[in-house]
């Protein structure tokens, strides 16, 4: 297939330029400032419109296997291109966990079969699987989950010498959910004791608090820092942790990453009456203090990339009392445009959100050809309307779980067309093409 994208204004590796982009065969071929279409190309007029790399979302949970009333790969990964996300990361807390390499490859198939975005899979570790967490391809799996604090699932990794020996042991990087559990029980015992059954969601952050998430996310810099490991510190969400990051070396060269999410940028504390168990994520979302020194810390790079999180769940279970909803939601179809209304607000410019949703996971992970628009370059591209609105509500949401928490907003831009791998996968408000996704590869 070729295509060519017409009177585009780009924005890519701090550059803001106007012309036109050629694609044959999957990848960019050529970018000029002008080029002529060839016989029987698909010509996209993007005159007025950003073309943005595809986002690169590094964590997401869609659910499947085994929790396919809550998602699946084909609806998530649907949502996602929608959003402008071309590629995933997916987390190994499903039913079973992803815990031996067999299962891992299980996904895999899922994946090449389902999915309209190209994928990774973490391989998940626990406190008795070290042998098969080693045995993981660091070519072509983006890297090891650990929890080092529960969240959704019963994937808990509390063993002090499991955690030595994982961090002394892989050479691919470490993604960790950071938060105390000892400390967050400690917490919930005394919120019960005042409550009992009618905790109040408003207590959220403060059982999860920060001293929750700072021991954990602490803990495993200094296991990084002692055994020289590559660590990536998920969805980050307090001011007192980001003293644990580094804003002066170049993310190439850096260790230890950190990422912030969609969530943790959007709402705070604030928003917990309005928005109840729909804004319940592990770890909490905190005080506008808190949010505020996140932002800082995306704008002076000691956090690398921003992400979703994407961990969907039914209506009727977030439906239910804060004790018994479970955490997490659907963010994939509205992180993009969530953001570019930040950009139109003056919080980031439109390079530095490319630099964190494209640029910076593409390098971070290593992943090959991916996160750039660059001749030679897989053709995973957005293409952005800032004069047309996109309204949230249940008509148009993807999500199967059929909620979002940013319904009743308006967004002031639109995602006219994704590309994934040079085929068109969204535009004009519909999908597409259904399993145009490639597996991510790595350079080592």
């Amino acid at each position: 297939m070729t295509v060519v994208i017409k009177n585009g204004t780009f924005v890519n590796e701090g550059v803001v330029w106007s012309g036109d982009l050629l694609i044959e065969n999957g990848k960019i071929k050529k970018i000029s400032s002008v080029i002529d279409p060839p016989v029987n190309s698909t010509e996209i007029n993007a005159e007025g419109c950003y073309v943005l790399p595809g986002c690169i979302d590094d964590q997401v949970h869609f659910r499947e296997p085994g929790l396919t009333h809550k998602a699946c790969i084909r609806t998530e990964s649907r949502a996602a291109v929608a959003g402008g996300i071309t590629s995933f990361m997916e987390m190994p807390n499903t039913v079973p966990n992803t815990l031996t390499q067999d299962l891992l490859a299980e996904k895999y198939i899922l994946g090449a079969k389902h999915s309209a975005a190209n994928y990774s899979f973490f391989m998940g570790a626990s406190n008795d699987n070290l042998e098969e967490v080693l045995k993981t391809d660091a070519k072509n799996v983006c890297g090891i989950k650990v929890f080092m604090g529960s969240s959704t699932g019963n994937m808990l990794v509390d063993n002090e010498q499991t955690l030595n020996k994982l961090f002394a042991n892989v050479p691919l990087l470490i993604a960790t959910h950071c938060e105390d559990e000892h400390t967050i029980k400690t917490n919930l015992a005394k919120f019960k004791e005042i409550y009992g059954d009618n905790i109040p969601v408003e207590a959220h952050p403060l059982i999860r608090d920060e001293n929750a998430c700072f021991l954990s996310s602490s803990l495993a810099v200094s296991l990084a820092k002692k055994h020289s490991a590559r660590l990536h510190v998920l969805h980050i969400s307090t001011e007192k942790e980001l003293s644990l990051f580094d804003k002066s070396t170049p993310l190439a060269d850096k260790k230890i990453t950190a990422e912030a999410c969609v969530h943790h940028l959007w709402f705070s504390t604030e928003d917990y009456p309005e928005k109840g168990n729909f804004i319940k994520w592990n770890p909490a979302v905190k005080s506008v203090k808190d949010r505020e020194a996140i932002w800082d810390a995306v704008l002076d790079n000691r956090i690398d990339v921003i992400a979703t999180d994407h961990a969907p769940h039914t209506l009727e279970e977030k439906s239910l009392t804060y004790s018994n909803a479970p955490s997490g939601g659907p963010l994939v179809q509205h992180a993009l445009l969530a953001m570019l209304e930040k950009v139109k607000q003056g919080k980031i410019s439109i390079e530095k959100l490319v630099e964190k949703m494209s640029h910076s996971p593409a390098i971070l992970f290593r992943i090959e050809n991916r996160g750039f628009i660059r001749e030679g370059y897989n053709a995973d591209l957005v293409i952005v309307d800032p004069n047309s609105t996109t309204p949230v509500n249940k008509t148009n949401l993807l999500y199967q779980c059929g909620w979002s928490p940013f319904e009743g907003y308006t967004f002031s831009h639109k995602i006219n067309t994704t590309l994934v791998n040079g085929q068109i996968v969204w535009d004009n408000n519909r999908i597409v093409s259904h399993a145009a996704g490639e597996r991510l590869m790595f350079d080592l």
